[in-house]
C-alpha cells in the first residue's frame, strides 16, 4: 500500500470516527499532495509525499511560533495536535548520532574539508536521509561538521 493509499484510508476512518482533527488534516495533506501533482503533471512517489508532509509539519511548526508570540494557546494545541497526525505518516525518524554517522560517511566520499563543499555533501547525503531528518537539521549538522576546529 503506497503512502498516498494509507492517507486515504486513514481519512475513511476518521471520517468514520468523528474525528475531525484527523480528518482535516489529513485532507489538507492530500489537498497537498494533489495539487503538486497537478503542477508536476504526474503522481508523485512515497518519496514526493514524504516531502510535502515535511513541509505541513514545518507549516505547523511556524504556526506554533507564531500563536505562542501571540499568546494564542488554542491555535498551538490545533497545531501540535495536526503535527502529531502528520508524524504518524513519516518514515521513523533518525536520530541525531545517526545523521551525523551518514553525514561524516557522505564527508569522506566527496573527500570534502571546508564549508565550500557543503553542496557536495548535501547532494551524496540526501538520497541516503530522504524523509527521515528535516533537511535544515541536516544542513546544520553539515556545516558543523565542515567548519574547521
Amino acid at each position: 500500500m503506497t503512502l498516498k493509499e494509507t492517507l486515504e484510508s486513514k481519512l475513511r476512518d476518521a471520517m468514520r470516527a468523528s474525528d475531525d482533527v484527523t480528518k482535516r488534516t489529513i485532507r489538507l495533506a492530500i489537498s497537498a499532495i494533489k495539487n503538486t501533482e497537478i503542477d508536476k503533471g504526474q503522481p508523485l512517489d512515497d518519496v514526493g509525499i514524504v516531502a510535502i508532509l515535511q513541509k505541513e509539519i514545518k507549516i505547523r511548526s511556524e504556526a506554533i511560533q507564531d500563536a505562542e508570540k501571540a499568546k494564542r494557546d488554542d491555535l498551538i494545541s490545533d497545531a501540535k495536535a495536526e503535527m502529531a497526525v502528520l508524524e504518524s505518516f513519516l518514515p521513523k525518524q533518525l536520530s541525531e548520532n545517526e545523521i551525523e554517522a551518514l553525514v561524516k560517511e557522505a564527508i569522506s566520499e566527496c573527500q570534502a574539508s571546508s564549508p565550500a563543499d557543503m553542496g557536495k555533501v548535501m547532494k551524496a547525503v540526501m538520497p541516503k536521509i530522504q524523509g527521515r531528518a528535516a533537511g535544515d537539521k541536516i544542513s546544520q549538522i553539515v556545516r558543523r561538521l565542515l567548519l574547521p576546529g
